[in-house]
């Protein structure tokens, strides 16, 4: 697999969108995600980014989008939504990337006022639109397990599930490390997403609250979650996502630090190639 990162650990940090490019290329990852808004992104920085990916030998892998108002139970607002990770899509296959990275969002109104299998119907429903939409554009859509209570996807097994039911080549499953761990999720069972999973998230965390630290940082052990990830046979890409540094005046420093883990755990169980 190949080791990458979500662009916004700069951009959060008020570094440019071509300045953190070039770091992220001389740190020494492989390809990148980046994390824009598809529905205002001007047509300059559409090309800013394409032209400093190509620069910097730096292919896109992966747009992240979170787009709640998929489950939304008012039907304007999910076609909204739906009309919006469409031109995600678009952006994904103008940069040549292979996936949209999506989060569906929380059960609302802690699942007592509209039925649970409601949502769950209307997430098959608008993820079935968006992955004919993708299947067009040659783009695939890894849906994100996200590891609080009233999550859709808040385990494998809902997420093995989901995948299941949605029954579309093109919607896949991301697996990101960290969740798992708040999950109190095992590695063994990441064989529950054998021939699923197209995408990795890699962080670590205190194992009680979400995170987005760099791996050594936290408590997770990554060896397990990272040989069982490799069981997978996932050909795709490792992806170090980094939230919110708390000092962003050192963000090279703390990407470089993540970067240096993470190639070591990778190198350690052979995962990247």
């Amino acid at each position: 697999m190949k080791l990458g990162i979500i662009n916004s650990a700069f951009g959060q940090a008020g570094v440019d969108t071509a300045t953190g490019l070039q770091h992220i290329a001389r740190i020494g990852f492989d390809c990148v995600d980046i994390f824009t808004e598809a529905m205002t992104i001007t047509p300059a920085e559409k090309q800013l980014v394409l032209d400093a990916c190509r620069k910097n030998n730096l292919p896109i892998v992966s747009l992240p989008v979170v787009a709640a108002g998929l489950i939304d139970f008012n039907e304007p607002v999910r076609e909204f939504h739906v009309q919006r990770c469409k031109a995600f899509i678009g952006l994904a296959a103008a940069w040549e990337a292979k996936n949209i990275l999506l989060v569906l969002g929380e059960y609302i109104w802690q699942r007592e006022v509209i039925p649970p299998a409601e949502q769950w119907r209307w997430a098959i429903e608008t993820c079935r639109d968006l992955g004919d939409y993708a299947d067009q554009k040659k783009i695939d859509i890894a849906l994100e397990l996200e590891p609080f209570r009233l999550s859709l996807l808040n385990s494998v097994t809902a997420m093995a599930r989901f995948v299941d039911e949605c029954d579309h080549p093109r919607v896949r499953a991301n697996i990101d490390i960290s969740h798992l761990v708040l999950a109190d999720t095992s590695p063994i069972d990441l064989v529950t997403l054998k021939g699923k999973a197209i995408h990795v998230h890699i962080s670590d965390c205190d194992g009680k609250v979400h995170g987005d630290l760099p791996p050594g940082r936290g408590v997770v052990k990554f060896e397990p979650y990272l040989q069982a990830i490799k069981e997978l046979e996932i050909n795709g890409v490792v992806s170090i996502e980094l939230e919110y540094s708390p000092d962003p005046s050192h963000i090279v420093e703390w990407v470089e630090e993540a970067y240096r883990e993470t190639a070591r755990l990778m190198e350690l169980t052979g995962l990247r190639g």
